[in-house]
């Protein structure tokens, strides 16, 4: 699994229409009033990478299988949810679970598509939500704050260190800013994670366009770039329409032809995925044989063993060596023959740090 990602935003700004798209199914009902999205849809979408092709085709690899991504589509939130207004428990609920958060703001102008709001701004749409995330997670800190107050006068280490990163992350909320602002060191970040706030999940911002700002993006679009940047965010253009026309079309070179006559190379759901390996920093690795070629997701600066640990965890435990060739040699020397050969094959171990692209098998014993 490479990650698994909420998509959220107000009622009727595009979630559903968007998420169909992305998982070509017809899972979630894209209805034009609120909360036509009750319990969260769940998708998942092959990850296109065409070194993977490659690797099979030097492996002569009789199946390929991509990594995949895991997208989850959550009720739509309205102002007021942080106190369970509208679905606004559900919705809290299930952000809580996800990875990251991808926000989908509406920048496109329908009046058959009712805004909740009564109007389009995008700006103001991505304020509601994230100020909502901010005041639960506000009521989550607060009411934790006593108890490891308590806990640490008392001695203990483990809530003494708690109470610093609670104390670090209420700080930043009291002053109107997301908890991932808070200046919490990198080998404590897991600690913040652990609270599982809102406000300290990565974001994507998803500006919806119509059809015929798909490839340049509109005014809208443009601020919603311009706000991603200030907050230290990332922003797509995507056109959920398009998209989901996309998804009808099985044969590529339709697909191709179809993107060419809007003037797009790629569909949006390539970009959200690049733009969400960005967003959660992670890589692909590659074991090639000629059973299978497989892509495997996993984060940046992982060593060998926990690598290993996501094909099956007998290999983690029994963990003995990596046999690893970069990409690049692979593809030069023809496969994993050429590359032994060239001397382009090395044994590396236990403290051995993965890169994007390495093609790798595992020795272990249990």
């Amino acid at each position: 699994m490479g990650f698994n990602c909420g998509i959220v935003g107000l009622p009727n700004v595009g979630k559903s229409t968007l998420f169909n798209a992305l998982t070509a199914t017809a899972a979630a009902e894209a209805a034009n009033y609120p909360f036509c999205t009750i319990e969260p849809n769940i998708g998942r979408v092959a990850v296109p990478d065409e070194r993977l092709a490659v690797c099979a085709r030097l492996a002569r690899s009789a199946t390929i299988i991509q990594t995949q991504l895991e997208f989850v589509d959550i009720a739509g939130l309205v102002r007021g949810a942080s106190m369970g207004q509208g679905l606004g428990n559900q919705f809290l609920g299930h952000i809580r679970e996800v990875d990251a958060i991808a926000q989908v703001l509406r920048c496109f102008e329908d009046e058959n598509v009712v805004h909740v709001e009564g109007s389009v701004d995008p700006i103001r749409d991505a304020e509601t939500v994230e100020t909502e995330l901010m005041l639960a997670d506000l009521d989550s800190l607060e009411r934790r704050l006593v108890a490891a107050q308590k806990r640490a006068r008392g001695g203990e280490r483990e809530a003494t260190l708690q109470l610093e990163i609670i104390e670090s992350a209420l700080a930043v909320l009291r002053e109107g800013r997301p908890a991932r602002q808070a200046e919490i060191p990198a080998e404590r970040q897991r600690e913040l994670q652990a609270l599982q706030l809102l406000t300290a999940k990565p974001i994507l911002y998803i500006a919806n366009v119509d059809e015929a700002s798909a490839a340049v993006g509109n005014r809208e679009s443009h601020r919603v770039a311009d706000y991603a940047a200030e907050h230290g965010a990332s922003a797509v253009v995507v056109a959920a329409a398009i998209e989901a026309e996309l998804a009808h079309l099985a044969d590529a070179v339709e697909r191709r032809e179809y993107l060419s006559t809007l003037g797009l190379d790629e569909t949006g759901l390539d970009r959200v995925i690049r733009a969400g390996y960005a967003l959660l920093d992670l890589i692909t690795f590659f074991t090639a044989g000629p059973k299978e070629a497989r892509a495997w997701t996993v984060p940046r600066g992982t060593k060998a063993p926990q690598a290993a640990g996501t094909i099956h965890t007998d290999f983690e435990k029994g963990f003995i060596r990596a046999e690893t060739i970069a990409y690049q040699d692979f593809v030069a020397c023809g496969g994993e023959a050429g590359a032994k050969d060239a001397g382009k094959m090395r044994l590396e171990g236990a403290d051995y740090v993965v890169q994007d692209g390495d093609v790798m098998h595992f020795r272990f014993n249990v």
